[in-house]
């Protein structure tokens, strides 16, 4: 039986999933086949021989070491989508936070407590809490995954016009893109144009830093950014230069810091992105559907590091092989099985990057003894027998 141990609290709903699998959970579990997160930090934990999978219930695996987990043989999987409601509306929420200061309003009345002249106060004070309207404005949306292609449709249905940039945009992303998000050609045009500027891409070495200050003197006076991805996409000493000199009228974040915290301008929510009672629920679902399948039959499906591939079950034995994406790798894999006169019911290869990944689907069982000759074939990562 395949043993998953948990580093966070995940919603039952997920365990359950887990459980009528045949899936033991453990959160005490010394070298379990599967881990299953949230937050949790894994960059200093020695992994098991045993572990498979890493599954995270939620889009960001910056807690979780995806080169070191590639290297050895180990699926990583997110649950890109699975949150994204609870994302969109935090992002509409934001774009009426970032035009008009309505935190602020709210805590000045709050001052007014025990006055007589509430009302007269609020009167003579409220114009210096006011903003636009979005309604008409133009919003630039970085990043048209899952979340962001949601976020520039209803930005739309709130009336305003979007631009897009994503040059990683894949095919089955662009088929859930509304159709009246226009295209930018580069993201310095976006930068040029845009009334509001939201940023939604995954935190790496490529986007580290990638709103700095050149690209905030690229764009418009009084531009309004919002960040509900990751902190680290933005330079928070040169947002903080262009909030001092008016660049920038307001920034709105999901990751505040010691040098955001207290800053005039802005408004920086406690990591609230994700945090519904609903998110936490599909997240923990999708990432349990993930994990079984993967351990259980080999399919993957919303891995970061290594080839999409699901195949339907035929024969009486699956072999599942990690390796290098080199050539005759397959062929290796096939002499092996065919000197055994063992037949190959259905199989199918993919790669990713350096990685490729190999299912085939066989008539007849192997014994350990061929599994053994399978992994200890040159650029092999992991073979799995099912």
């Amino acid at each position: 039986m395949f043993e998953i141990k948990t580093m966070n609290n995940i919603a039952q709903e997920g365990l359950d999933i887990l459980a009528a699998k045949g899936l033991a959970v453990n959160d005490a579990a010394g070298d379990p086949d599967a881990l299953l997160v949230r937050s949790a930090k894994l960059h200093d934990m020695a992994f098991g021989s045993r572990l498979l999978a890493i599954a995270r219930a939620g889009v960001g695996t910056d807690n979780v070491p995806v080169a070191k987990c590639t290297e050895q043989g180990v699926a990583v999987f997110n649950t890109a989508g699975a949150n994204a409601q609870a994302v969109v509306e935090l992002a509409v929420c934001s774009l009426v936070l970032a035009s008009r200061d309505v935190m602020g309003g709210a805590l000045w009345v709050r001052s007014l407590a025990g006055r007589d002249d509430v009302e007269a106060a609020v009167e003579a004070g409220k114009k210096a809490f006011v903003g636009p309207e979005i309604r008409g404005k133009k919003l630039g949306v970085i990043g048209l995954g899952a979340i962001g292609a949601r976020i520039a449709k209803t930005a739309l249905s709130l009336g305003m016009e979007v631009v897009g940039f994503d040059p990683y945009l894949s095919v089955e992303a662009a088929w859930h893109l509304h159709s009246d998000v226009k295209h930018a050609e580069d993201v310095q045009s976006l930068y040029r144009t845009c009334d509001y500027i939201l940023v939604q891409v995954h935190h790496n070495e490529k986007t580290h830093h990638m709103i700095d200050a050149a690209a905030l003197a690229q764009m418009k006076d009084g531009v309004r950014l919002i960040n509900l991805a990751r902190g680290g996409l933005v330079d928070e000493q040169a947002m903080l230069a262009a909030l001092s000199s008016g660049k920038v009228a307001r920034y709105v974040t999901d990751f505040p810091s010691a040098a955001l915290a207290g800053a005039q301008n802005v408004v920086a929510f406690p990591h609230l992105g994700a945090s519904t009672p609903e998110s936490e629920e599909k997240c923990a679902i999708m990432a349990a559907q993930e994990l079984a399948d993967y351990l259980l039959n080999g399919n993957i499906h919303n891995s970061v590091n290594m080839p999409e591939l699901t195949l339907e079950r035929a024969g009486v034995c699956r072999v599942c092989a990690i390796h290098d994406n080199i050539p005759r790798m397959l062929n290796s894999f096939l002499d092996i099985i065919g000197g055994e006169n063992i037949n190959v019911e259905h199989m199918q290869n993919r790669a990713r990057g350096p990685v490729a990944y190999t299912v085939i689907d066989l008539g007849s069982p192997i014994g350990e003894d061929l599994a053994a000759r399978l992994r200890a074939v040159p650029h092999v990562r992991r073979v799995r027998i099912l």
